[in-house]
């Protein structure tokens, strides 16, 4: 009778997130939060990739049916801010010590705060990474490239008859890769859409010229999966992903040895952090607000983001979790690929129309790919149809 009541007063957090790979590890931090403290029960529940997510989230709000914590992917989540769909975090966040919040990685802390308030919280996190299969760069002699003209020239000299030196998809993410780590921007800081930027164009007219000669083969965003599998089975030799795709794609790496390496880049210039924040979604009790935080500083102990890192390969958002993890990363230093960029990571596009505008400059990267269109006409056409929503 006891434990019946008990069960009764505790505070229910229904917990949304998009980690198919690593849910078990999910469950068993929950449940080991769950058995840490009586007042609160996280139930995690997995709803599909990103896109579906959000999709899901919007269905239940409309039904009064949604989660109290989410994992809002980082463009769709300044979307939900701006339409008041998410509780502010600010007074949680306060509450928090000085030291603790210092231990963040900054760029990583501070991706939660919109509008002069907090509503999002590191947890799922990652940066773009480059693959590459290394038992055919050591056959070769070929190094890592860590420009874009040793890139080209590395995509040329892995191209055979049986397969290309790079697999290229068109997701947006990747080419805001591209152009920041040439030191451009794909919005603003105004927020205005800068898609037919000087980096823009250099860095489609790269990829035209991969398409052209037969370097690459093009893969859309909706054909990702497609793309892992070209990578396994060595149709590409290099493709760029989330480091978060790295125990995915090991796992069935057989026949080759892969490699993960920091992208290409000129000098200083940023890589966008990718994934995901986890935000408490609008119509949640105080108490269930409360829990979600409780829950949140529970994965923030650095024992708990080892566990995490080492399942995910996602960035650990506190220093004093690095220490921990140097035993892990040394195995092999292939897991270093996404914490090597950390002090260069910067946020994508921060604002609620960049979730649209991001398919037009898809769209814009296939014209010039798939149909030849120049990389200037092509971007300017996307950066039309986006200001177009700005006026």
């Amino acid at each position: 009778m006891l434990l019946t009541s008990l069960a009764f007063a505790q505070t229910t957090i229904e917990f949304w997130h998009s980690h198919s790979p690593v849910e078990e590890t999910i469950d068993a931090l929950a449940e080991a939060f769950n058995e840490s403290q009586g007042d609160y029960r996280v139930i995690p529940r997995y709803i599909g990739n990103y896109q579906e997510g959000a999709i899901k989230l919007i269905a239940a709000l409309g039904a009064d049916n949604q989660p109290v914590l989410f994992d809002a992917e980082v463009t769709v989540f300044p979307r939900l801010v701006e339409e008041g769909t998410l509780l502010d975090l600010s007074d949680l966040a306060a509450g928090l010590a000085p030291e603790m919040v210092s231990d963040f990685f900054p760029a990583l802390w501070q991706y939660g705060e919109l509008q002069g308030e907090r509503y999002g919280l590191p947890w799922d996190m990652a940066v773009p990474v480059l693959f590459y299969n290394a038992t055919a760069f050591r056959q070769l002699g070929i190094e890592v490239p860590k420009d874009w003209d040793a890139f080209e020239a590395a995509a040329a000299r892995l191209t055979t008859r049986q397969t290309t030196g790079f697999i290229d998809v068109t997701a947006a993410f990747l080419f805001e890769m591209m152009v920041m780590s040439r030191g451009g921007q794909i919005v603003t800081d105004d927020g205005m859409p800068n898609f037919d930027s000087p980096e823009a164009i250099e860095s489609l007219e790269l990829l035209m010229r991969l398409a052209d000669e037969r370097h690459s083969l093009v893969r859309s965003f909706g054909e990702l999966e497609a793309a892992l599998v070209d990578f396994v089975r060595t149709k590409g030799m290099m493709a760029f992903a989330s480091i978060g795709f790295w125990p995915q794609g090991q796992r069935y790496t057989i026949a080759f040895e892969a490699g993960a390496a920091p992208i290409p880049n000129s000098g200083d210039a940023t890589v966008p952090l990718v994934e995901g924040q986890l935000v408490v979604v609008k119509g949640a009790s105080e108490e269930e607000r409360q829990g979600a935080f409780a829950f949140w500083r529970f994965l923030m102990e650095p024992e708990h983001i080892k566990t995490w890192v080492e399942a995910s390969f996602y960035l650990p958002p506190r220093r004093s979790a690095v220490p921990l993890l140097e035993p892990w990363y040394a195995e092999d230093p292939n897991r270093r690929a996404g914490l090597d960029q950390i002090e260069h990571a910067a946020p994508r596009p921060r604002i609620g129309a960049y979730a649209i505008w991001q398919g037009y400059l898809e769209e814009a990267i296939e014209l010039s790919l798939k149909r030849g269109v120049a990389a200037e006409v092509a971007l300017r056409e996307a950066q039309q149809r986006a200001e177009s929503e700005v006026r």
